[in-house]
């Protein structure tokens, strides 16, 4: 049985400019205090093509975690834009936030983003070199795929030596492979939404260059604390 559960996450500052941070409100609950922190990561899928573009845009870890429900913001620079494909620097991809315990990950929230000209000229005539300082980025975040993972948590420590190997559930290159020759995949348990009627989206037309309909943005809750840049959080987060 899974011992932390998100139960949502609010996309933040959407839309936006193609080069502002990316905001994520989460909120999870942990049914028991873990011994060990959890490991959060935000990546942006630069290709449908290949996973080598995949950028892991930053990385926090949190804990302790007592039981209870808590919310926090992960905050992430935009991506390397010397690191996107010409070809793929317009149009849609997929960014990704990952939770992970012990090195293992056992839940991933896949949305699709959108990358346009907000000048209709531009759109038409896309300038053969990308100008991200005017592109707009637009995350359909009404629709979430949620994707879960059975792991091993406290009760089971697993084997030394193994190391969570990553699976592809949304797209082949949805993160960076780090399992060893010795370790399998964690076994899928579900692909849904936030459990709120919402249909699972199709992450084989991550490729497609169609527009997005345009998804409502949230503001931010005042006093929940901000993540960012491989912070640790030490203190205890707002609990619900």
């Amino acid at each position: 049985m899974a011992k932390v559960h998100v139960s949502n996450v609010v996309v933040l500052n959407n839309p936006c400019e193609f080069n502002t941070p990316f905001q994520f409100e989460i909120t999870f609950e942990c049914i028991e205090e873990l011994k060990e922190d959890l490991e959060w990561k935000i990546i942006y899928v630069g290709s449908a093509e290949s996973e080598a573009y995949d950028q892991v845009l930053d990385t926090v870890f949190v804990g302790p975690v007592p039981e209870g429900r808590h919310m926090f913001v992960f905050q992430a620079d935009p991506p390397d834009v010397s690191k996107i494909p010409v070809a793929d620097a317009v149009g849609v991809t997929v960014v990704l936030l990952t939770c992970s315990y012990r090195g293992k990950e056992f839940v991933r929230v896949g949305y699709y983003v959108n990358n346009e000209y907000s000048d209709p000229e531009m759109r038409e005539n896309p300038p053969t070199v990308p100008q991200y300082e005017k592109l707009t980025r637009n995350i359909l975040a009404t629709q979430p795929r949620v994707t879960r993972f059975k792991i091993e948590w406290d009760d089971k420590p697993a084997e030394a030596g193994t190391s969570a190997a990553a699976v592809a559930s949304l797209e082949d290159n949805s993160m960076e492979q780090n399992a060893d020759s010795n370790s399998s995949p964690p076994t899928l348990v579900e692909t849904t939404g936030f459990g709120n009627g919402t249909n699972p989206l199709d992450y084989s037309r991550c490729g497609e260059s169609n527009s997005l309909i345009d998804p409502s943005s949230t503001l931010i809750t005042p006093g929940i604390s901000t993540c960012a840049s491989n912070d640790s959080l030490s203190a205890p987060m707002e609990v619900i």
